[in-house]
């Protein structure tokens, strides 16, 4: 009887790498997949494109798999850059990784594997898939310091029904020190950070080259204009660093000390940004949420209820109740209020460890004022 065959997306990252020799292990026929997402400026200091193909293809060589490169530039341009522009322009902080793994990862990248023959895929990520009776349920890894189910929680049932996550059952150490065991080229390589194609380049700097974008006033609750903004498409709600107001005259504690500042809201039609000072402001803290695109893992909104969530990903699951509204739209409730709830982001439903989907924050209530 013959392997089934798996293509992996490998990244040159250290994950990727040992997912690969895994599969191997496992007596799966593994063949690469390096993918170029990003070839507008990939030759300046910031991109990594070139040395993380040298790296994916010599642990190739050294693991014993096949791999080939494949440029996906341009779907990722139309159906991840465009979309992330457009959300920035409006004033919002998308997440363009959840949307990355949906129409790249998972939609032409599984669609190129089939062409090549492929059974099934696999990618480094940290998750889990179950078969329960008919549906595929999307499972959080057993390392939960590492968990990616927020960023994969868009996937369908056809999707998942053909992937494979090496990783989801063991946690980042172990990785590391299998690594580090077969001697690959990259053991030692830094998990890669931030915003795929952006890199370590400044992250105002790259928006300047897209965006267009107006200065306006900086107020604080009451009115008062206590700065200039350099344009709303800059700035994310909770943000604390970069504001511009470190000179600027504060309310003093009793002690005598002074809490920071803190972006709060934005007045898109107005052009306002709202600054407030400490980190549990009225302001700050949401009651509940408003989402809209929703998509849900089994193919329907769960019913209404008590689940958990994430608005943001590294943080712990928080008690709350949905109410579908519609096919794309859902509220959520939170007994404890959320902090800096940002439109743009994902909101993740669980049901304990397994993922039920989630969709795009579009507004909150604050829990007061």
């Amino acid at each position: 009887m013959s392997k089934k065959k798996v293509v992996i997306g490998m990244s040159g990252g250290v994950d990727s790498s040992v997912a690969a020799w895994m599969l191997k292990e496992q007596g799966y026929d593994v063949v690469g997949l390096f993918m170029k997402n990003w070839e507008d400026d990939d030759d300046s200091e910031y991109c990594s494109t070139r040395q993380d193909w040298i790296d994916a293809a010599s642990v190739a060589d050294v693991i014993g798999v096949d791999i080939e490169a494949v440029n996906f530039a341009g779907e990722y341009k139309d159906r991840v850059f465009a979309d992330f522009l457009r959300e920035y322009q409006a004033g919002r902080t998308p997440n363009p990784d959840v949307l990355c793994n949906a129409e790249i990862k998972f939609k032409a990248f599984l669609d190129h594997a089939m062409h090549l023959g492929a059974d099934l895929i696999a990618t480094g990520h940290y998750a889990r898939v179950r078969r329960q009776d008919e549906q595929f349920q999307l499972l959080k890894a057993l390392d939960h310091t590492k968990d990616q189910s927020y960023f994969l929680h868009r996937l369908n049932q056809a999707q998942l029904s053909k992937t494979l996550f090496p990783l989801g059952e063991i946690p980042k150490t172990e990785v590391r020190r299998i690594a580090e065991e077969l001697k690959l080229p990259n053991a030692a390589k830094k998990d890669s950070t931030g915003i795929c194609f952006i890199g370590e380049r400044p992250f105002r700097e790259f928006l300047n080259r897209y965006l267009s974008y107006k200065p306006g006033p900086m107020m604080t609750p009451d009115g008062k204009v206590v700065g200039e903004h350099v344009g709303l498409s800059f700035y994310t709600l909770g943000q604390r660093k970069g504001i511009g107001v470190g000179g600027m005259k504060a309310y003093k504690n009793p002690d005598g000390s002074s809490d920071a500042w803190y972006v709060a809201r934005k007045d898109i039609v107005n052009n306002i940004l709202y600054i407030v000072q400490g980190h549990d402001h009225p302001w700050l803290l949401s009651a509940a949420l408003q989402a809209d695109q929703a998509s849900w893992i089994a193919g329907a909104a769960p019913a209404a209820g008590a689940l958990s969530a994430k608005t943001r990903y590294r943080q712990a699951d928080v008690a709350c109740a949905i109410a579908p509204d519609g096919a794309s739209d859902f509220a959520l409730s939170f007994m404890d209020a959320q902090w800096a709830v940002t439109p743009g982001q994902s909101a993740v439903l669980y049901d304990g460890d397994v993922c039920l989907g989630g969709g795009i924050i579009a507004g909150s209530t604050f829990a007061a004022g």
